[in-house]
């Protein structure tokens, strides 16, 4: 299985400095020079077309942030499925921790959106992860496995099509990073419980997120269970982010 690269622009770009990280992704030359890596960036949606169209035939897929659980109707400031996918849309992040504590975003809700993602031909990147006070209180595999269980009971015969990505919260961001030893425990966590939901979803891919760079990507990769990254500061360095999907 190719490892999955994936960069989170966050709130950050502009028409003009998205046309310059793009055309330094284009100049790396991702299917040649990270033949092992499927790769794919998520811009705010204001700008999933012009990056759908800047990318267009190259190796780079595009993906959105969030996505409603609604497909159309009157729900102001929501972005659907339908929508994403008609302006180039591949992927959707959801459940990130910025949503999950920003917009108080439930485990139920995150699965509704996965669930929502998946019916319109969108691939959900489902976030799980703790807070540093939840890791130093031992509740680790307690909160993850919860946030996890709640999209294996959503999604049921589904699950084996989502990518499930692990962003310790206190790691984003923030420029620590988990060990990579730590994140081969979590990510091995998930893994059996993904398997025993389902044998099928014993592959879906596992990308870990938190301050991920191009001196510490080759090792994170390295770990059996660590299928690739979601990527955020780095990924609006194309240099950087080439480098990390270059380590897989």
């Amino acid at each position: 299985m190719k490892k999955l690269v994936v960069g989170n622009w966050k709130m950050h770009g502009t028409r003009a400095s998205n046309a310059e990280l793009i055309q330094g992704l284009l100049a790396a030359d991702l299917s040649v020079s990270a033949p092992k890596a499927d790769v794919a960036v998520c811009p705010p949606a204001v700008f999933i077309a012009d990056v759908a169209a800047a990318l267009a035939g190259s190796a780079i897929a595009v993906g959105s942030q969030d996505v409603s659980v609604q497909a159309q109707g009157a729900f102001t400031g929501e972005v659907s499925g339908p929508m994403l996918k008609e302006f180039g849309a591949t992927y959707a992040i959801v459940g990130h921790s910025e949503r999950r504590s920003y917009h108080s975003e439930s485990d139920q809700l995150v699965a509704d959106k996965a669930k929502a993602a998946l019916s319109h031909g969108l691939v959900p990147i489902v976030c799980v992860g703790e807070t540093l006070a939840e890791r130093e209180a031992g509740q680790t595999e307690a909160v993850v496995g919860r946030q996890l269980q709640a999209v294996i009971d959503t999604l049921g015969a589904d699950l084996a099509k989502v990518v499930v990505a692990y962003e310790p919260v206190w790691a984003i961001g923030t420029g620590k990073t988990a060990s990579p030893e730590q994140a081969q425990a979590v990510h091995a966590f998930l893994r059996a419980q993904l398997k025993a939901a389902q044998a099928e979803a014993a592959a879906v891919p596992l990308l870990y997120g938190g301050s991920v760079k191009p001196d510490n990507a080759a090792q994170l990769f390295a770990q059996p269970d660590i299928d690739g990254g979601l990527i955020g500061g780095a990924a609006l360095k194309a240099a950087d982010f080439a480098a990390i999907a270059r380590a897989a």
